[in-house]
This record gives C-alpha cells, sequence and structure tokens, in this order.
C-alpha cells in the first residue's frame, strides 16, 4: 500500500513520517508520473490559493481530480481542506471541487491567532490534540458528508466516502490516529472500491 503526500508546500516531511508510523509507504509527489501505482493521497497544509497555482503549473490538477473520481481515498489538512471543497465562501471559484462542503477560509483569524484544542473525532479518537494555524472550518455538508468532529458550532473534521478533511494540522503532534484512520480507509479502498 502506497500513499502520496503532495509536496508543493506544508509539512511533507511530517506527513511521511506519520504515514509511515500508522504502516503505509509513503512518498512525495511533485509531478504527475509520481501519482502512478499510489492508493492515497494527502494534500497538505500551506496556503490553497498558491498551491492551486502550482498544482496547475505542474499539470497536477486534473491527474489528482480523477484520482479522487476514481475513488482512491484522498486526505485534505487545512489548505487541502480548501482544496477538496466543492464551495469556497466568497468566490464563485473552487480548486478540486470534489467534497460537497463549503469552507470558510482563515475562519479562525491569522497566524498570530493559532492555538490548539483538544476534541473528540467520531470513529477515530477520543481527546485528539489539534493545531489550528490559519485555519478553515466547514460551514455547509452536503447530504452524504459525515461531520466526524466539530468545535463549538464549527465543523473541522469531515468524511464522504473516500474523501477525509480535516480543518487543522495533524502532522504536527505525535499522535498518528488520524494518519491511521487515512491508512485504514485506504486498506479498505484497495479491498472494495468507493466509487
Amino acid at each position: 500500500m502506497k500513499i502520496g503526500v503532495l509536496a508543493l508546500q506544508g509539512a511533507v516531511r511530517e506527513h511521511v513520517k506519520m504515514l509511515e508510523m500508522a504502516g503505509a509507504e509513503a512518498s512525495p509527489v511533485k509531478r504527475p508520473e509520481d501519482l502512478e501505482e499510489l492508493d492515497g493521497l494527502v494534500m497538505p497544509g500551506g496556503e490553497s490559493t498558491t498551491i492551486s497555482k502550482l498544482m496547475h503549473q505542474y499539470d497536477l490538477m486534473e491527474p489528482v481530480r480523477q484520482m479522487g473520481r476514481s475513488g482512491k481515498p484522498l486526505f485534505g489538512t487545512c489548505a487541502g481542506l480548501i482544496l477538496l471543497a466543492r464551495r469556497i465562501e466568497g468566490t464563485e471559484d473552487s480548486h478540486l471541487g470534489l467534497m460537497d462542503i463549503t469552507v470558510r477560509r482563515n475562519a479562525f483569524g491569522r497566524q498570530r491567532e493559532s492555538f490548539e484544542a483538544r476534541m473528540d473525532i467520531s470513529g477515530v479518537a477520543d481527546d485528539y490534540e489539534a493545531v489550528f494555524i490559519r485555519a478553515p472550518y466547514i460551514t455547509e455538508t452536503g447530504p452524504e458528508v459525515e461531520v466526524l468532529s466539530s468545535l463549538g458550532d464549527r465543523i473541522v473534521v469531515v468524511r464522504q466516502k473516500h474523501l477525509l478533511g480535516a480543518a487543522f494540522h495533524p502532522e504536527l503532534t505525535e499522535d498518528i490516529r488520524l494518519h491511521s484512520h487515512f491508512v485504514k480507509m485506504v486498506r479498505d479502498s484497495r479491498a472494495t472500491p468507493v466509487i
């Protein structure tokens, strides 16, 4: 089982390490050919508009979109969640547009308002420590989207079939439970593809 980490911006090495700790083979993805033979893909944090521009520049946008449409699991964290979203508040545009959610960018404030919070993630982890840095949150979900965790009325972890999204940076702690959940999603999809 091999999972890629989109390596255009963000904490790529940290995601690779977490995936390997969770039992997967992991490798950085910088070119379309790096997607070949992958069973799943993680899209890290960073700046969503910049990552999107780089994905277009390196001809990755359509291959990643097709990967998601084919039923291979994708996991977006922070900016990666914004890339997955079908709708982004304040703009008519989206990036990959795969997940039936609406997101609000920088919704928890600027860099200096970064914080950590403990939360339960349904079916994944109790008392999980999450690191929020210029984080988005989800304001609306479609009927196929399962809300796994919220902070008050702000939705921060969702799943839609083979797509997983988190508003925070799970790679910045030592807790591998969310990555382990994604690895299990990838393992399950290899046995029974989700379309």
